[in-house]
C-alpha cells in the first residue's frame, strides 16, 4: 500500500474559498475523481484527519465530514486500529466509458473523430548506429558551442535584459534582427532593414508560415523535379497543387516555368538556387535574372529556400534572387541550423515590411516570439564576428572533408555510380545503376552499424539517385562509413 506522505494531496485537492460549494464537499468530490481515475488506486491508505487537515490548512472537522461523505458513498473503509483505506471492493461506475479510468491508465485512443494526414506520414529516422549518412548536416563538434554558451550565460546575469523574459518584439529579438540584417547585407548582398526579417524556428518554420499567408486550396506550387520533400508536403498540407519541372545542370528550367505560366496560374515558385536539394547544382546568374522577370510578369511568388549558401569551396557563391528583387516578389527564407547546429534552431525570413508585419500575427498564433535570451547571444556573437570567424574555419574543414569523399566515390564506386563535385554544401548528389536495390542497400548498410535513412533514397522507374552528406563525418568516420556502403553494395549486387 502507498504511503499517504507519498501521495501530493496539496496539489491533488484545490480548495475554492470563494466557491458557494462547502469545502468539506469540494475535499470529498476531488477525492472521489481521485479514486475513479486511480489516482487514488484501490488499497492506498489516507492521512489521518488531523494529518491531512495540516496539509490542506483547513479544521479538522471539516476533514471528517469529508471523509463521513466519502464513506457514505462507499468509496473509502476503516479498519479498527490500521486507518482509512481506498475500498478495494469492486465498484460499480456508472458511466461505462470510464473503463481507462478504473485501472488507471491514460485512454489509448481518442473518443472523438479529426482529421489524419497521409501527406505527413514519411517518418524522419532518428539513427541508434554510430555511423550515419545524413542529407547534408553539419559536424556539430566543430560549432562555437563554447562561444555561444559563455554569450547566453552573460546574457541571462545582466538584469537589463530581464525584458527578453517577458513577452516582446514578435518578429524576433531587436539586436539580433539588426546584426542580422547587417550580417545578411554583408553576405548575401542585400539592401533591407530589421523591419524586412523576422526570426523563426529553422528553415521549416519559415515554409510553413509562408505557405499558411501565401497560399490557399487548389493553388498551384511549382517545384523542382527532384524537390526538397518536407517542402512539398508543407505545400500539400496547404491544400495547393504541386507541379514539378525539370532540373539540369544550370538549376531548374526556365522555359519549363515559362510554359506552365502560359497555361494556367502559378501562385508560387519554390527554389533552393544556392545548391538545389537533392541533387545539389547551383541555379545559374542568367536563369536567376530570368526567374526574377517571369515572377514580375505573371505575378508568382519566389519563395527562397537559402539551403546550403553558408559553404562554398570553389568560388565566390551566386547572390540570392533577393539581392537583385526590386519588385518585392521574393520570400527569403534562410537559418544558422547548417551554419552552427540544427538543434539550435535559428531561422529567417526576409521579406517586404507589409509581409513581415501580417507574417508576424500568424506566427504569434504558433510561437510567441521565440527564445528572445538565445537571439540575444546570437546577435552577440554575430557582432563580435564570432560566427563569422567560426565559418570561416569550418568552410577549410568541410572543404577537406568534401574531397576526401569524393576521392572515396571515385575509387570505391566508379562501376556503380556518376557523381559530379559539388562545388560547395555538405553533400553529394550521386546517380547508381538501376540495377541496385537502393533499399536493400540501406538495409545491408544497417547491419554494420551504418544508417542510411529511406529519405536520402530517390529510386523510380527512370532513377535510382542518392544523396550522400558527408558533413557530419571526420576523416576517420568518412572512411569507414565509405567501407561499409561499398561492401553493402558489392553483396547486393552480386545477389
Amino acid at each position: 500500500m502507498s504511503s499517504p506522505v507519498e501521495i501530493p494531496f496539496k496539489s491533488l485537492i484545490q480548495i475554492e474559498r470563494q466557491s458557494d460549494t462547502p469545502v468539506y464537499l469540494q475535499i470529498a468530490r476531488t477525492m472521489i475523481g481521485a479514486i475513479q481515475r486511480g489516482v487514488l488506486a484501490p488499497g492506498v491508505k489516507l492521512p489521518g484527519t488531523r494529518m491531512l487537515s495540516e496539509i490542506l490548512d483547513v479544521h479538522r472537522k471539516t476533514i471528517v465530514a469529508a471523509y463521513n461523505e466519502i464513506d457514505a458513498q462507499g468509496w473509502i473503509e476503516t479498519l479498527p486500529n490500521k486507518g482509512t483505506f481506498v475500498t478495494s471492493r469492486s465498484l460499480i461506475i456508472p458511466n461505462e466509458n470510464l473503463t481507462a479510468s478504473r485501472t488507471g491508465n491514460y485512454a489509448r485512443q481518442t473518443g472523438f473523430s479529426f482529421r489524419k494526414s497521409m501527406l505527413l506520414d514519411r517518418p524522419v529516422a532518428v539513427s541508434k548506429t554510430d555511423l550515419e549518412f545524413t542529407d547534408g548536416l553539419p559536424d556539430v563538434r566543430i560549432a562555437p558551442l563554447d562561444k555561444l554558451s559563455k554569450a547566453y550565460s552573460s546574457v541571462l546575469r545582466r538584469k537589463n535584459n530581464n525584458k527578453y523574459l517577458g513577452y516582446s518584439y514578435v518578429e524576433g529579438n531587436a539586436f539580433f534582427r539588426q546584426e542580422l540584417t547587417a550580417y545578411l547585407n554583408n553576405t548575401r548582398g542585400l539592401h533591407v532593414g530589421k523591419e524586412n526579417v523576422m526570426t523563426t524556428r529553422g528553415i521549416q518554420m519559415g515554409i510553413y508560415l509562408a505557405s499558411n499567408l501565401l497560399l490557399d486550396a487548389g493553388d498551384t506550387v511549382v517545384v523542382g523535379n527532384l524537390s526538397y520533400y518536407v517542402a512539398n508536403m508543407i505545400f500539400q498540407q496547404a491544400g495547393a497543387h504541386i507541379v514539378s519541372v525539370p532540373v539540369d545542370e544550370f538549376g531548374i528550367s526556365v522555359e519549363a516555368v515559362r510554359k506552365l505560366c502560359e497555361t494556367r496560374k502559378i501562385r508560387m515558385l519554390y527554389l533552393t538556387p544556392h545548391h538545389h536539394y537533392p541533387t545539389t547544382v547551383t541555379l545559374s546568374a542568367e536563369r536567376r535574372i530570368a526567374l526574377l522577370n517571369l515572377s514580375v510578369e505573371y505575378g508568382f511568388v519566389i519563395l527562397e529556400d537559402d539551403h546550403d549558401y553558408d559553404f562554398h569551396f570553389d568560388s565566390s557563391p551566386f547572390l540570392p534572387l533577393a539581392s537583385a528583387d526590386a519588385s518585392g516578389m521574393v520570400v527569403y527564407i534562410g537559418s544558422f541550423c547548417k551554419a552552427l547546429a540544427p538543434g539550435l534552431r535559428s531561422g529567417y525570413i526576409v521579406a517586404p515590411e507589409n509581409f513581415i508585419s501580417e507574417l508576424a500575427k500568424l506566427r504569434r498564433v504558433v510561437d510567441r516570439q521565440g527564445d528572445l535570451m538565445m537571439e540575444q547571444a546570437m546577435g552577440e556573437l554575430l557582432h563580435e564576428g564570432e560566427i563569422q570567424r567560426h565559418l570561416k574555419k569550418a568552410q577549410k574543414v568541410y572543404h577537406q572533408r568534401r574531397d576526401q569523399f569524393c576521392d572515396l566515390l571515385q575509387k570505391e564506386f566508379s562501376d556503380y555510380l556518376n557523381f559530379g563535385t559539388p562545388p560547395g554544401g555538405l553533400a553529394v548528389w550521386t546517380e547508381w545503376r538501376n540495377d541496385i536495390n537502393l533499399l536493400r542497400v540501406s538495409k545491408e548498410c544497417l547491419r554494420y552499424d551504418l544508417h542510411l535513412p529511406q529519405t536520402l533514397l530517390f529510386q523510380t522507374e527512370r532513377l535510382s539517385g542518392m544523396r550522400l552528406g558527408f558533413g557530419n563525418l571526420n576523416e576517420e568516420e568518412i572512411e569507414r562509413a565509405m567501407g561499409i556502403l561499398a561492401e553493402s553494395v558489392r553483396v547486393i549486387s552480386s545477389t
